[in-house]
């Protein structure tokens, strides 16, 4: 029999917008084409999103031996990041201010600059374990389209607690309301940020959703804000966008 739990994602959600629904809680036998929701810190919920995804708590764990790290697909990043600094473990400093969970990090090639989560990953949990040379990553992409399950990296080198401070300094330029990170991917040779700004959005508000006068490449929930108000900015970013640079903004958030 099928498990499910329901969620509000006007809770559970990062920027606080979504609809209360029932979700069914995925495990490596019972996976369907579900679209798995992490911790919803990149993803905007519509109303009328159907078929969602959870991956099962016993995917929450973390294992360490002989230069290999284990880890489960509904890890949070910030628990990976505080497990590798105690063991002294190197490559995972970005992920202290990186919401969200290892799956879908690794789904996404999350990272900051040019850290990145696949950098020193050997292997995944999909359907089975697969090694990281089955799949193709890139900036804020790959190919993979199962959930993953479980992630192997290779430890190459200590923690770095300089790099540390220096990935932390540069995520204070990053507003504290509830966002979604960043919409949209940086254009090769630019940023998204800098062009939102330029097409004059900066501080732009719709509804309860404001284009953050921080870094205009974050959306965020002033209170009450909406899907609509949300997609509505989104959409009109592009256009301006795309009018005044004939630049095609990505998003890197998943609209459901």
């Amino acid at each position: 029999m099928e498990k499910y739990k329901t969620i509000d994602f006007s809770r559970f959600s990062s920027i606080k917008i979504g609809p209360k629904i029932k979700v069914k809680i995925i495990d490596e036998n019972n996976y369907n084409g579900e679209f798995l929701i992490g911790n919803a810190t990149n993803t905007l919920v519509s109303p009328n999103a159907k078929n969602l995804g959870i991956l099962d708590e016993k995917y929450d764990f973390i294992e360490y031996k002989n230069g290999i790290l284990k880890v489960g697909g509904k890890t949070k990043n910030r628990k990976l990041y505080r497990f590798a600094k105690e063991h002294n473990l190197g490559g995972f400093e970005f992920l202290a201010h990186l919401p969200g969970t290892v799956g879908g990090s690794v789904k996404m090639n999350a990272g900051v600059k040019e850290e990145e989560i696949s950098n020193n990953l050997l292997a995944l949990k999909t359907d089975k374990l697969r090694e990281k040379k089955e799949f193709n990553f890139s900036y804020r992409h790959s190919d993979i389209k199962d959930p993953v399950f479980e992630a192997l990296f290779e430890i190459k080198r200590d923690y770095d607690p300089a790099l540390d401070i220096k990935l932390k300094n540069m995520r204070k330029n990053q507003p504290s309301l509830p966002s979604l990170g960043s919409v949209f991917k940086n254009p090769k040779g630019d940023y998204a940020g800098r062009l939102i700004e330029a097409v004059g959005m900066r501080g732009m508000v719709k509804g309860g959703i404001m284009v953050s006068d921080i870094h205009a490449n974050f959306f965020v929930n002033t209170g009450g804000g909406s899907f609509e108000d949300m997609l509505y900015l989104i959409n009109l970013a592009k256009k301006r966008v795309f009018e005044t640079f004939g630049i095609t903004l990505e998003e890197e958030i998943k609209i459901l």
